[in-house]
């Protein structure tokens, strides 16, 4: 099996103290190891005199010139990331795939080629968070804003890194972010007045994982009668442990976990990430406690906390202080919340070594005690923005979403948003036809929102189901105004200042049946088609997904690069002659 399984990744790497190799569980993966880098701002950093405090980033994003440029190879790969042999979707024969960085201000440049083979399949890459002001083309979602990468395509990606801090990218086509292809984005930028650190230990990545195909995955929920497939293992950094007994596939004990390395008296960044297709996070360090300073590439004022809790998509960065003693070890742990889920085993681990503790021992450490209350995450009031921005007093556009659950008129479970669920036509890209003065909008199930040239949208968010949904949008972040059951009594969590994200989870109904609800609200200032949609893999897939359709008379000037109509002409060429399984946003496998 090792020979196999480096034979598909075709390189020799580290040996983990559990005896598989590092290219066996992750290929060429160096996260979780003690030879993963630590990180610091590249050469070339110019945001000189801006600080989070006094910078509004939304309109002050530096330009250095400067490219940052990263070569994608997308395959699939056989891979033992937990000791459990699965077929995961790599970049460069890595799992997770690779983290790119730059400076707030430079240019990334991001040549995606699509060598998946056996089967073939489409991608497309999404740069999840960024606002892609004048590059809206670049944001990565087929059907929306291109069409999918065909195979044996290529498509390069070139668009600002316009905010600092922690993030990720991400397939946005089919479930293959469940199947392995995401990784992490850091933008180094400014640090806030007060926060001081050592060392930058970089991205700590939290993610449910499955044994099976991703396109077995999908197939079980786009099934008549349903097939329900949960999560089967949680990780960190792409790295874990399964009880083989619990299997019959072909397994490994004793896999390995991410190990991470700790300096007593010293200051540690980590910077955390929810991937998951579904899991939501709670995240803990054996005996310490830490400052959280960041959501979601938010500033934000710290606040001191033992545990953080972060649904698909969302981020946090924490400064972690070294106070065990230089021969100490701890767990560090992560838990799927088993009432919002139903994860096989929810309980991520991972390792913190100190400078002189011996790496072969495990730790031997108690973990934090918390409470989990009703499948939230880390309340309103408690996280403030470093950078005060008001939202409008009286916004120019209210606007109700009602969410609930249903069958279509073929015997399929869709999502619903105020009764229309979405499904995705692949062979053309919605930004390109707006470009183009094309009234495609009259197909319901595109379900483009268009909201005009209204300055700023408010909305109401009620779910109807006992599942929970982190909301995520496109091209901006939102205001979070209020959350809570029931009606909203029209009351904001400071008003004066609200914390913004770009995801958020909006509340399950509660067990008196009153729906969850979340209001948030947006400025109209980056025109384009941008995706609102849940971010579990499975609801997005389902059908949960809106298009805000902006300032459309705007769009209509912009100057789309040939190469995104190109996705177009390949991807019908490509369909033309294929059977195309197109599963996403409630389409029905085709066989």
């Amino acid at each position: 099996m090792k020979n196999l399984i480096k034979s598909i990744i075709g390189v020799v790497g580290l040996v983990n103290a559990a005896g598989l190799d590092q290219t066996e569980t992750n290929g060429n993966s160096l996260l979780g190891t003690f030879d993963a880098p630590v990180l610091s701002a590249l050469p070339g950093s110019t945001w000189g005199e801006k600080t989070l405090e006094t910078t509004n980033v939304y309109k002050n994003s530096p330009n250095t010139g400067k490219l940052r440029k990263y070569n994608f190879d997308i395959s699939r790969g056989l891979l033992a990331p937990d000791g459990v042999n699965a077929s995961l979707i790599l970049v460069n024969g890595a799992f997770p795939g690779p983290t790119i960085e730059a400076n707030w201000g430079d240019t990334f440049q991001i040549t995606v080629n699509n060598k998946i083979e056996g089967p073939e399949a489409g991608t497309s890459l999404h740069w999840h968070g960024l606002l892609q002001h004048e590059t809206p083309w670049m944001d990565g979602v087929p059907s929306v804003t291109q069409c999918p990468i065909a195979p044996g395509q290529s498509f390069t990606y070139t668009f600002k890194a316009d905010r600092p801090g922690t993030s990720w990218w991400h397939s946005h086509y089919a479930a293959q972010t469940a199947g392995g292809l995401h990784g992490a984005m850091i933008i180094h930028g400014p640090i806030p007045a007060g926060v001081t650190y050592d060392y930058d230990l970089g991205p700590v990545l939290l993610s449910d994982h499955y044994f099976i195909d991703y396109r077995e995955l999908l197939q079980g929920y786009l099934s008549v009668p349903l097939d329900l497939i949960f999560s089967d293992n949680n990780l960190i950094n792409g790295k874990g442990q399964f009880d083989c007994s619990k299997t019959n596939r072909t397994c490994t004990p004793n896999a390995g976990y991410s190990k991470f390395r700790f300096r007593s008296g010293k200051t540690h960044l980590l910077r955390l990430i929810n991937t998951s297709a579904e899991g939501l996070q709670h995240f803990t360090i054996d005996g310490h406690s830490f400052q959280v300073i960041e959501f979601d590439f938010v500033p934000i004022k710290r606040f001191t906390t033992s545990k953080v809790t972060l649904s698909p998509g969302q981020r946090a960065n924490i400064l972690v202080k070294g106070i065990g003693k230089p021969n100490s070890s701890y767990w560090v742990r992560s838990d799927i919340d088993a009432v919002c889920a139903a994860p096989s085993q929810p309980h991520a681990l991972a390792q913190i070594y100190y400078e002189n503790s011996d790496i072969t021992k495990a730790p031997n450490t108690n973990a934090t005690p918390y409470t989990a209350i009703g499948c939230g995450t880390d309340p309103l009031a408690s996280t403030v923005p470093l950078y005060p921005i008001a939202p409008p007093a009286n916004p120019s556009t209210r606007k109700d979403l009602d969410i609930t659950l249903g069958f279509n008129q073929t015997g399929f479970l869709q999502w619903y948003m105020n009764n229309v669920t979405f499904r995705a036509d692949m062979n053309l890209a919605l930004l390109s036809a707006v470009n183009n003065g094309t009234e495609y909008f009259g197909v319901p199930e595109w379900n483009v929102w268009d909201f005009g040239s209204n300055s700023s949208i408010r909305m109401l968010m009620r779910n109807y189901h006992i599942s929970p949904h982190p909301m995520h949008l496109h091209g901006h972040d939102f205001w979070i105004l209020a959350e809570g059951h029931g009606d909203w009594d029209g009351k904001i969590v400071n008003p004066g200042n609200p914390i913004r994200r770009d995801t958020h989870q909006l509340l399950p109904m509660d067990a008196e049946n009153r729906p969850g609800y979340a209001v948030i609200e947006w400025v109209q200032d980056n025109p384009g088609v941008w995706a609102f949609h849940c971010h579990i893999f499975s609801h997005l897939s389902l059908g949960f997904y809106i298009n805000v359709l902006e300032r459309p008379d705007d769009v209509q000037n912009f100057d789309i690069p040939d190469s995104v109509q190109n996705t177009c002409v390949q991807w019908n060429a490509y369909a033309s002659k294929n059977v195309v399984d197109q599963p996403d946003a409630g389409l029905k496998n085709r066989k």
